[in-house]
């Protein structure tokens, strides 16, 4: 884990942050808290539809198992603030959703419906977008035959595209270039192997 109020590029799930992170609020608590930075329970609860102990208490499950940590130079008495660990999650150990079945099917569901909720987000506000923004809006799906091999190296060459562009965290936007907008990009890799 890191120091107090440093935060790292990204953590691989073990089997407590799966099962910290399989429910959608706390999905949803930590993509905001990483796309707009530190905030209270209450400013949290409020874009999300919840009371604020609600949120609270789900910042408080994160809290343990060092997802976000409390915010102490912004804290008071009365709001404590929290801010993200972490930029990026990555479950890569197959062997834990095989340990973690349950846990590993609800952390996916959970992110499945924040990336459905980020595209609708998009299309309700599709047509108030700026035009050369509306040029850059993509829903495609391409079907590829690849084996299992090319595929994984088709993975790795798609991140180390994406790592050469900048990333969008609160502490970099305000370095930005002018113009520079925040984007999801968001991969689905499916195998569809029904066929074979």
């Amino acid at each position: 884990m890191t120091e107090p109020g440093r935060q790292t590029t990204e953590v691989v799930l073990d089997a407590k942050g799966l099962r910290a992170l399989a429910h959608p609020l706390r999905v949803e608590l930590v993509n905001l808290l990483r796309r707009h930075g530190p905030s209270t329970a209450t400013r949290l609860a409020d874009l999300l539809g919840v009371n604020s102990g609600t949120a609270s208490y789900h910042l408080r499950r994160l809290a343990a198992a060092g997802f976000v940590e409390e915010d102490t130079e912004r804290g008071n008495a009365r709001d404590r603030w929290w801010r993200p660990v972490h930029q990026i999650t990555r479950l890569t150990d197959p062997d834990l959703s095989e340990r973690e079945p349950e846990a590993t099917m609800a952390y996916l569901q959970s992110v499945a419906a924040s990336y459905n909720l980020r595209l609708q987000q998009a299309l309700n506000g599709l047509d108030t977008m700026p035009r050369d923004w509306r040029r850059v809006f993509d829903l495609s799906s391409r079907a590829l035959r690849l084996t299992q091999e090319e595929a994984e190296t088709l993975h790795g060459e798609l991140m180390e595209l994406l790592d050469r562009y900048r990333r969008d965290t609160p502490e970099l936007a305000a370095s930005a270039p002018e113009g520079a907008e925040r984007l999801s990009l968001i991969t689905l890799f499916l195998p569809d192997l029904e066929e074979s």
